[in-house]
């Protein structure tokens, strides 16, 4: 029997990631929603394989286009999820008896931690675990929140499931390295929204307070080379977004790539 449940997803050039997520929640859902921006490839053709109902849609940014398969959702829960994820058989049954035991009654949400696939290993420690994700949700009390590291905001009451989401989002070095970029656009973007002007102090501080809080205090040591690689990552491109308000200040550069569609796999 399915759930009073909608998957809802969005997509763009997702063949390698999409079979994977869809069948590990194939038989969970009344119904697959999926909102591809123009995708290339086979991934059109592996949504309508798994039954999903595909609604194409020009980029609009993750948190916009998110809400628009959230829209399209016709059962009273949704679980939002990325083409780069799969719900793991632990969580699976967890989802399954959040509603048999009628929790789904007098809640309004649950979040779960999120364990990272990377260079060969899963990621344990450090800023990348547990990073918790409420993505199960009534439709009438969630909603897409911040254009950048997007998250659902429920109104309501929310628990915490231990079952895992994996995360496939960086297959190689490569493709952190080219996320820092996009990222750091939009963080300029934002930083000028809101009027907030560059300063050497918090470039500098919030740098390398991401190593240390991540290696050290969240003990990313214990996850070998991969931990010492993600903590140094993420204290450079913590530099790189915060130094781009120093770049537009002296050479007065217009920002690049801002509004550009991006892969829709998330860090």
């Amino acid at each position: 029997m399915t759930l009073p449940l909608s998957i809802a997803i969005i997509t763009y050039n997702e063949e390698r990631n999409l079979a994977r997520c869809l069948q590990s929640i194939a038989d969970l859902a009344h119904e697959i929603v999926v909102v591809d921006s123009g995708s290339t490839d086979g991934t059109m053709a592996i949504a309508k394989n798994f039954g999903a109902i595909v609604q194409e849609q020009s980029w609009l940014g993750y948190r916009d286009q998110k809400n628009v398969a959230l829209d399209l959702c016709s059962q009273p829960w949704v679980l939002a999820l990325d083409a780069d994820e799969e719900v793991s058989p632990e969580l699976k049954k967890e989802i399954i008896a959040f509603f048999e035991q009628g929790k789904d009654q007098y809640l309004d949400g649950a979040r779960f931690p999120r364990k990272t696939w990377f260079l060969g290993r899963w990621i344990r420690h450090g800023d990348w675990y547990p990073d918790f994700q409420l993505r199960l949700f009534r439709r009438d009390k969630g909603r897409w929140k911040e254009p950048i590291h997007e998250f659902v905001e429920v109104s309501g009451k929310v628990t915490t499931l231990s079952g895992e989401l994996l995360h496939y989002s960086f297959p190689s070095m490569n493709r952190y390295i080219d996320k820092i970029n996009p990222f750091a656009d939009e963080f300029l973007k934002k930083q000028l929204d809101q009027k907030k002007s560059w300063s050497l102090w918090a470039t500098l501080t919030r740098s390398i307070w991401r190593f240390f809080r991540g290696y050290f205090f969240r003990c990313g040591f214990l996850d070998g080379f991969p931990g010492l690689w993600i903590a140094v990552a993420t204290g450079f491109s913590t530099f790189v977004r915060y130094s781009r308000g120093y770049e537009l200040q002296v050479t007065g550069c217009r920002l690049q790539g801002v509004g550009e569609k991006p892969s829709t796999e998330k860090n």
